[in-house]
């Protein structure tokens, strides 16, 4: 992390001026943006953007009319796509335009939340946890968490706005603890996806690249009581888009970064999950290929589990390459010996006490990873199953001492997520639950109890086609049926997938909690220690990581220099046809070269910039200084990988499509008047 190691090097409370940081809102620094762009960034723009900006279930999007209507990119509701499609007709493929507001289709499963307020609780935390041993701190700090959340909700209750959705973010590694309030919208609705050849245009041989031609976009519309939203606070977009060198702003909700974190905990995800995840997804992979391969229908069906592979596959292999750059890491320990040289800790040293936790975390980690996060039992099926099952044991439990994702403010996600009535392919399910317990087997030894149970009298792939087969949980009422009769219901079920959840539920239980008590309470421990220190030396002129809530960061519109050439930071349409082979992944639709003649093939298609952001950060929108949206963040170049660990000002780049060739498309290919109308706020 480039910023950070430069504000150590100078012994100062502020970091060297670079467009690098995820800021929250309420720390973002407008002056330092005043002062080298001249863009005033007032609280009542903070204000406007944060409340027109959306957290979808693994994505941003924004309001764009006070009408509920939302914009986001096409991968972020691939998986409502896929959900509303069958083998027969893949709307992922097809695409979908309501032509009226009665033809927008509801999402099963999809959520929206907007954070509306937020508020500062780290004394409260940090005096409930005050003075315990590491193992009481992080149960108490859990219930602490839950009380917090509960007590927020209820009192949304009797206000005006009525319920919020509360949730206490963790920031600066546990040196801050803000309650956010979010103000939910359950029924969300598709207006408008193009088809994936055009939206991912290059499909993974130019994911994460950079020259692009990809229409990521698509378009939601958020009801409330069967009717569209009422959104007063909602961006209007410029189609004319940005200029070369103009700052702009990405608001968003980036997933999750590690800059913070020390060098013991890079050089174990160096070491253990970055290499074994890659050995398992790659072996995956090639086993959807040949299942997509079978048949038309196989590989519709195959298609949205595939890509996001890719993608997983991509990322972490760049992760493993800069991790392998022995300089960063040594300036990672350089940073860390200047920290204790101002911090003068008392106590064990906190960066030994994450080290140590570490060591254990390698030697639990294979058996966590296969038990508790369910990589030796990769079917959705199977994740219900588990939900119901634990489900029914957690809610008989005070909220409080519950597990943290089975909470009350938790349980609308998994009650929606049950209850959605969603296409599920048994072949495929056997496919990924047979390859998961093979490979739990492998990991982790036919001897080991756990492998013994399950696999004693059948093979991985009998034992999959039978439970797949016999199961009943792919049937939405009886998953509802299962869940409102709670304990007595699922302990007296005689389904196969529930009773493997609740055979191997002890056992996934106990490894989590020596998970608990041995890797994350003492990292919890240290994290704080070295946060306060972190503080006391810089105040929090240093950014937190990203934790999947809202951010702000700055950026120019700006290429960069790949090789000793200069790359161009706008892409114009009319080089897309002159890429197309006629077969996916470049492949362009059939209503865009039936269109080719009344387009306009210098219009600007994909745009790179500097703006820091990471997964997540997809669907977010780019907004100039004036606050309206000038392009679609989506995705990153090849370097931009790294970003999770470092920021590189030199070829750290962001890609956005631009909202000209959204207009273009709306207006010539699709003949979508309506909706153009209301996005230009007309």
């Amino acid at each position: 992390m480039r910023g950070f190691l430069l504000i150590l090097a100078c012994l100062t409370a502020l970091p060297a001026f670079a467009d690098e940081g995820m800021w929250t809102f309420d720390n973002f620094p407008s002056s330092t943006v005043k002062q080298h762009y001249g863009a005033d960034i007032t609280p009542a723009w903070l204000e406007h953007v944060r409340l027109s900006t959306i957290r979808l279930t693994n994505c941003t999007a924004s309001f764009v009319s006070p009408s509920g209507l939302i914009l986001t990119n096409h991968h972020c509701v691939e998986s409502c796509l896929a959900e509303l499609s069958s083998k027969e007709q893949s709307m992922v493929e097809l695409g979908f335009a309501a032509r009226t507001r009665s033809a927008e289709q509801r999402c099963p499963a999809q959520l929206a939340d907007v954070l509306v307020d937020s508020e500062n609780v780290t004394d409260t935390v940090s005096k409930a946890i005050a003075g315990l041993s590491d193992s009481a701190a992080n149960a108490t700090r859990k219930k602490t968490l839950t009380t917090l959340e509960q007590s927020c909700e209820q009192a949304s209750l009797k206000t005006k706005s009525g319920k919020l959705r509360c949730q206490v973010v963790t920031l600066y590694e546990g040196g801050q603890y803000f309650l956010y309030k979010y103000k939910r919208y359950d029924d969300v609705r598709l207006v408008f996806a193009p088809e994936a050849d055009i939206a991912a245009f290059g499909g993974d041989p130019d994911n994460f690249q950079f020259p692009r031609w990809s229409l990521d976009f698509s378009v939601l519309r958020a009801y409330e009581n069967d009717k569209p939203a009422v959104t007063p606070n909602y961006l209007k977009i410029d189609f004319d888009g940005p200029t070369a060198g103009e700052v702009v702003f990405v608001s968003g909700h980036p997933g999750s970064t590690a800059r913070l974190q020390t060098r013991a905990q890079l050089e174990f995800d160096r070491d253990v999950p970055l290499p074994i995840t890659l050995m398992r997804a790659s072996e995956l992979r090639g086993r959807f290929i040949q299942f997509g391969a079978t048949n038309p229908a196989d590989g519709r069906i195959v298609v949205a589990p595939l890509d996001g592979l890719q993608n997983v596959i991509k990322v972490r292999r760049k992760e493993l390459d800069a991790l392998n750059d022995d300089a960063r890491l040594a300036g990672k320990t350089e940073a860390e010996e200047k920290l204790r040289a101002i911090a003068h800790l008392d106590g064990p040293d906190p960066w030994r006490e994450i080290e140590s936790a570490t060591v254990s975390e390698r030697a639990l980690y294979l058996r966590y990873t296969f038990l508790e996060n369910s990589g030796g039992f990769n079917s959705g099926l199977f994740r219900d199953a588990r939900l119901l099952v634990r489900g029914a044991e957690e809610r008989a439990k005070r909220n409080t001492d519950r597990l943290r994702e089975f909470t009350d403010a938790s349980l609308p996600a998994i009650e929606r997520e049950l209850y959605a009535n969603v296409p599920v392919y048994p072949e495929l399910e056997v496919l990924t639950l047979s390859y998961s317990l093979e490979r739990m087997r492998e990991w982790l030894g036919p001897d080991d109890p756990v492998v013994r149970k399950l696999l004693a009298r059948e093979s991985p792939d009998a034992l999959a086609a039978r439970l797949i087969a016999e199961t009943k949980l792919d049937n939405a009422q009886v998953r509802k049926q299962l869940w409102l009769g709670g304990k007595a219901a699922v302990n007296a079920s005689l389904d196969p997938m529930i009773e493997v959840a609740r055979t191997v539920d002890a056992d996934a239980r106990a490894a989590r909690r020596q998970y608990d008590d041995e890797v994350e309470a003492p990292i919890a421990a240290a994290a704080e220690r070295i946060a306060t220190a972190r503080f006391k030396a810089y105040g929090t002129n240093v950014y937190p990581d990203a934790t999947f809530t809202l951010r702000l960061n700055y950026g120019t519109v700006q290429g960069w220099v790949e090789n000793g050439v200069p790359v161009e930071p706008i892409t114009y349409l009319g080089r897309a046809f002159e890429r197309a082979t006629g077969a996916s992944p470049f492949n362009i639709p059939d209503s865009w070269m039936k269109a080719k003649e009344r387009l306009d093939m210098r219009t600007p298609f994909c745009i790179s910039t500097n703006n820091d952001i990471v997964g997540g950060n997809s669907g977010s929108p780019m907004i100039d200084a004036e606050g309206r949206i000038v392009g679609l963040m989506f995705d990153g170049n090849i370097h931009s990988i790294a970003g999770h660990y470092w920021f590189n000002a030199a070829n750290n780049r962001a890609i956005a499509v631009h909202p000209a060739i959204i207009r273009e498309a709306l207006e010539k290919v699709y003949g979508a008047s309506s909706l153009l109308s209301e996005m230009s706020g007309k």
